[in-house]
């Protein structure tokens, strides 16, 4: 496993932005999926002007084994299943748990993310809301 990982050195200088997952984002992957051999991926996620509704919006899950946000910039809510609506703010840190129920609802123009998740290559289902949802 990490035996086998290439030191990745990804220049801000050099980033590329790209349309992701989510329409409302775009993501610059940081070079760790292919440095790790797709055991984890980095990006940073940021906002962009567009603000059509995507099903990520809806109750979703990531079929994965971790997932780390930690906010760099502007803020947004969530719910997460069991733990109710959370607002998290620059300098805020999330570990969600595999396969937590949760979904965005709203999100700063300025609001930017770094994400590491793994697997690299990880799948995204929408599903039920919970039963505890607020609406």
């Amino acid at each position: 496993m990490a035996e086998d990982w290439a030191f990745v050195h990804n220049r801000a200088s050099d980033a590329a932005w790209t349309e992701g997952l989510r329409k409302i984002f775009e993501y610059r992957d940081l070079g760790i999926k292919d440095g790790t051999h797709g055991d984890y991926v980095a990006h940073v996620i940021r906002a962009t002007e567009r603000s059509d509704p995507d099903e990520v919006q809806h109750w979703h899950i990531h079929d994965c084994s971790f997932q780390l946000v930690y906010v760099l910039n502007g803020w947004a809510k969530f719910e997460y299943e069991g733990k109710g609506v959370r607002k998290i703010e620059k300098g805020d840190c999330i570990l969600q748990v595999p396969k937590i129920r949760h979904r965005e609802i709203d999100c700063s123009e300025d609001f930017e993310v770094l994400e590491i998740v793994s697997p690299a290559n990880f799948e995204t289902r929408i599903v039920d809301a919970p039963a505890d949802a607020a609406d």
